[in-house]
């Protein structure tokens, strides 16, 4: 059966890994097209990431995190019906990860420092800023051999390599802390406590033509199913899945 996911962030810092994942992604997609437009959203991307790089202390807090994810895994060594193997490599994982990030420079620094990117960037916070007469460089660029601008994009990516990593790590531990659950929405709400959780996860049926509006924190969240036609009826009984992470 089709179901639409939907996550949300308890506290500032999971909105901000949430944000980070979603541009990257964007970026992954982007940079493996070979439509220009494609690759202007590439550029989009990741001016929005290094504008976020710019304003958190990203590198601190996700090595502190990923620590505190490490510990807790330790916690399952040598205990009945756990996969040592897979926890024990979920663990090396971990480490070369944290290593990693660690060693690594001020996050984006090399990307801030490129000169073609930092001739353009300023251009794109402008609407439609990123036309050809407003950016020759980068109409230039866009209409360079394929495969030149394909190196370019990886060689980019791969300067936020440590971080993606990291990343992604502390985001497949944390939604794989929570499993999905039944739950039943009455009149369209929901409520529930969530204590020290920092992730919702939910899944529901397209059928009900609803969306869900999250509001909460770390210790009770609240969801209002909100109907996507105006003035449409909603169903006195929503069944959904929901993940506490």
């Amino acid at each position: 059966m089709q179901t639409n996911r939907f996550e949300h962030p308890l506290n500032e810092k999971v909105r901000i890994y949430l944000r980070l994942e979603y541009l990257i992604r964007q970026m992954t997609h982007a940079s493996q097209l070979s439509d220009q437009w494609q690759h202007q959203i590439f550029f989009r991307a990741l001016f929005d990431l290094l504008e976020i790089l710019d304003q958190v202390q990203l590198k601190t807090e996700l090595a502190k995190d990923l620590e505190k994810q490490r510990c807790k895994l330790k916690n399952w060594l040598n205990i009945d019906g756990v996969d040592q193997n897979a926890l024990l490599e979920l663990l090396d994982s971990m480490d070369m990860a944290h290593h990693k990030l660690i060693a690594a420079n001020r996050l984006g620094q090399d990307l801030r420092d490129d000169r073609f990117l930092s001739g353009i960037k300023q251009r794109f916070s402008i609407p439609g800023g990123s036309c050809c007469f407003d950016l020759p460089t980068l109409h230039h660029w866009l209409h360079l051999p394929l495969a030149h601008k394909q190196n370019d994009l990886s060689t980019w990516l791969s300067q936020l390599t440590e971080m993606t990593d990291a990343l992604n790590l502390w985001l497949r531990f944390t939604r794989e802390s929570g499993q999905l659950q039944p739950q039943i929405a009455r009149a369209g709400f929901f409520q529930h406590t969530a204590e020290d959780a920092s992730l919702l996860r939910l899944q529901i049926c397209p059928s009900y033509g609803v969306y869900p509006m999250i509001s909460g924190h770390r210790g009770r969240f609240a969801i209002r199913f909100i109907p996507f036609e105006e003035g449409a009826t909603i169903a006195d009984t929503i069944e959904f899945k929901l993940a506490i992470c």
